[in-house]
């Protein structure tokens, strides 16, 4: 699977076993990395450590060997590893063996518990990051649903015209307007023919834009996602000046028609569109730092899990590579922190990172100096 959706990671978060096997890895697309096979020896090397773990179980080999059999078939098959992205998530208990392939790159890790751990697969969810994106072109028109790592094309063909003639009535090319457009300097367009010829021809560019911004607001009018436009440069300040749509990003993406992919597009696009998405995380960081000391924030593992489990929890933010280990009794209410992994405890910080998520809260995974509270592993903003 090239992605993973929020009802799978619920499905996956419920599962409940004596020995459960999550592992996770950076992979490569191409080059020395696939030629040499590091990644199935990244794998192997999983493998092995998975399996001390397991012998340190109450298990028979005959037991571990059915439990990683998945992995070593796995080692062994050239096809899978030819097929690659950034990242690998494989999950595997008894009977059950998921293998996610991820445009997300992850730190090698293993853990084996009664339950999977989950925390490196929430960047994918961070926020809501999606966005429209309008492949615009006067003989062709798509939309697209993105996020920095999906894409999906809506389905338009029934609410604007394909094509400018199906709005103007003829082909404008056979007008005898000679007309061109060249990048000059900041992309200005150069309309070559008689004046009133020139005017013209916007005009019907601005009467084809008018007709596809009313069809599109038939689909997206009530939405609150940005709307970016590729296209050619001279073409932008046109349907600028006809959009209706309250979101449509102030720049946008130059379009080569002869060249443009819509995967290269939405790299393009998160470019131009991250710094929008990552002002959420910091105004998130700022509300923390605001409320830091009151009701509101916390930065206490023993006070955040009973918060999380009453599911009041706005934003966490956890600090990349680290965990708490422990018990929490629900009964109780009371959490007990241990130094270290043992057999009967969790970890916390997945155990409250997947119930925010699953809630509707957000999670950000930090580098230690982007933590709001550095002090601490996890900080917690919550709702009220």
């Amino acid at each position: 699977m090239t992605f993973i959706t929020k009802k799978e990671i619920q499905d996956l978060e419920s599962i409940r076993n004596v020995h459960c096997i999550s592992i996770y890895m950076p992979t490569h697309q191409k080059g020395e990395e696939v030629l040499q096979q590091e990644d199935a020896k990244m794998l192997k090397n999983h493998l092995k450590e998975v399996k001390n773990k397991l012998e340190r179980e109450p298990l028979g080999k005959r037991e571990i060997a059915e439990l990683i059999a998945p992995i070593q078939e796995l080692i062994h098959d050239g096809e899978f590893w030819r097929h690659q992205s950034n990242g690998l998530a494989l999950f595997i208990t008894n009977g059950i063996v998921k293998k996610y392939t991820l445009p997300i790159s992850f730190e090698p890790f293993n853990h084996v518990a009664n339950s999977l751990y989950l925390t490196p697969l929430l960047p994918m969810f961070t926020g809501d990051d999606s966005f429209f994106l309008l492949w615009l072109q006067l003989e062709k028109v798509k939309l697209y649903k993105k996020t920095r790592y999906n894409s999906a094309e809506i389905h338009i063909e029934d609410k604007i015209p394909s094509r400018m003639e199906e709005r103007v009535g003829y082909d404008y090319e056979q007008k005898g307007l000679q007309f061109r457009s060249q990048q000059e300097g900041h992309g200005a367009a150069a309309f070559h023919g008689h004046g009133e010829a020139d005017r013209d021809r916007k005009n019907e560019i601005e009467r084809y834009f008018s007709a596809l911004d009313r069809g599109l607001m038939t689909l997206i009018k009530n939405d609150n996602k940005p709307l970016i436009i590729a296209c050619q440069d001279f073409l932008f300040p046109i349907y600028q000046k006809v959009n209706t749509y309250k979101y449509l990003l102030a720049d946008h993406i130059t379009l080569d028609p002869n060249e443009a992919h819509e995967s290269k597009l939405r790299e393009l696009a998160w470019k131009k569109l991250s710094p929008v998405f990552d002002k959420e995380r910091l105004d998130k960081i700022d509300n923390f730092k605001k409320f830091d000391g009151t009701p509101r924030t916390s930065s206490d593992i023993e006070h955040i899990v009973p918060s999380a489990m009453q599911g009041i929890i706005d934003t966490l933010f956890i600090q990349k590579n680290e965990d708490i280990w422990g018990i929490y009794e629900p009964k109780q209410g009371t959490v007990r922190v241990d130094n270290e992994m043992l057999p009967s405890n969790v970890s916390l910080l997945n155990k409250v990172a997947m119930k925010t998520f699953l809630d509707g809260g957000k999670v950000y995974l930090l580098e230690k100096e982007d933590m709001p509270n550095p002090f601490s592993k996890i900080n917690a903003l919550y709702r009220y």
